[in-house]
């Protein structure tokens, strides 16, 4: 992000995706209407004002090189790696054949 806008726009957006109301933002972080209505204006912000507004929105900052995108979460990275494999959620559950190879007494019983 390039500007305090687009920061604001991102604000709106998961604000909006969440289902909270500008005027709810006071029980999430304890700011009043007017002052985080500021904010999604684009006005300027300390940075603290800014983490505390992220955590309200369940966002996280994440500052990298120029010409870099952040690396994904660790959620993004499992479901991307899954994905590569081919394998969904179905797919990942344990065979009861499997858990017999591993925890059979090995007696043939």
């Amino acid at each position: 992000m390039k500007s305090v806008d687009e920061i604001a726009a991102v604000l709106i957006e998961q604000r909006k995706k969440l289902g909270i109301e500008q005027k709810d933002m006071y029980m999430r972080i304890g700011m009043k209407q007017q002052q985080y209505q500021r904010i999604e204006a684009g006005n300027d912000v300390k940075l603290s004002t800014l983490l505390r507004v992220l955590e309200g929105l369940d966002l996280e900052l994440s500052i990298v090189p120029k010409g870099r995108k952040a690396a994904p979460s660790s959620v993004e990275a499992v479901a991307d790696s899954q994905s590569a494999l081919g394998k969904g959620k179905n797919e990942l559950a344990d065979d009861s054949d499997d858990l017999d190879f591993w925890f059979s007494s090995g007696d043939g019983a």
